[in-house]
């Protein structure tokens, strides 16, 4: 097709020295070469990566590997931190001390110690975790003596913590009907009473014994509204320094 005496050929009918779409070699009359988009032909003469079926198919399966690594590490490591007995906060050193002999739970005279679960993590499993549904901790140091490998190390209860109560207003019932349970319970002193007879927490006074949970009666007398919540728990030192607070909504906002 010819236009001002400039011939333009059809995408199927360009020449050798033309590379659609980048470079079109088109000459006028005069044997001119003519700019398109402001380059000349010669300068459009550059090869640029394509983008193949191929290439697409690699990345795409990239991602799903990628994606499927993550969930292997979760299912591996776990989410979250675990509470652990007395001497178990450093979390690692505990993993890799730990040979799962079951003597910290076996010695525990509260039955607080329990084991981790598959569903917690394949390298948690099996190893020692405090349930306060079950009990609580008086910091006998029993489970301590009894571990053989010392994966259990020190711990000194007026300095040290096995974690911090948080209040779920949702399910705490002196949000709705008045409670004292946890305030009257509390060995540390660490949960008072406001004006209006909500629970609130000393976070510095806390030391994560799990009185306050075990004796919590919300499970009991709101269980008709589903779940196994208390109205008070006790997160790990770690997940409550991410919380930042001791008093939530709910059980959404425990998710950090």
């Amino acid at each position: 097709m010819d236009v001002g005496g400039i011939e333009f050929k059809r995408f199927g009918e360009l020449s050798a020295p033309c590379k659609p779409p980048y470079s079109c070699r088109s000459e006028n009359g005069k044997g001119e070469i003519v700019k398109q988009g402001g380059l000349q032909a010669d300068e459009q003469n550059v090869d640029l990566p394509a983008i193949t079926r191929r290439s697409v198919l690699e990345g795409a399966a990239a991602a799903v590997v990628m994606l499927g690594l993550g969930g292997a590490v979760r299912a591996f490591a776990g989410e979250g931190t675990p509470l652990r007995p007395p001497g178990g906060q450093d979390e690692g050193a505990l993993v890799a001390a730990c040979v799962k002999c079951d003597r910290c739970r076996s010695a525990c005279p509260t039955n607080v110690v329990g084991v981790a679960h598959v569903e917690d993590g394949l390298l948690q499993a099996r190893t020692p975790v405090l349930d306060f549904h079950k009990g609580y901790c008086d910091f006998c140091g029993k489970c301590q003596t009894a571990c053989p490998t010392g994966a259990l190390g020190s711990f000194d209860p007026q300095r040290d913590k096995l974690g911090v109560a948080v209040v779920q207003k949702d399910r705490c019932i002196a949000y709705f009907e008045g409670c004292v349970e946890c305030e009257k319970a509390c060995p540390y002193e660490a949960i008072a009473l406001d004006d209006v007879g909500h629970p609130v927490i000393d976070a510095a006074k806390c030391n994560g014994c799990g009185v306050c949970e075990n004796v919590c009666p919300a499970l009991v007398y709101r269980s008709f509204a589903g779940g196994s919540r208390r109205g008070v728990v006790v997160v790990a030192p770690e997940r409550y320094e991410r919380l930042g607070r001791t008093t939530v909504e709910g059980e959404s906002e425990m998710i950090v």
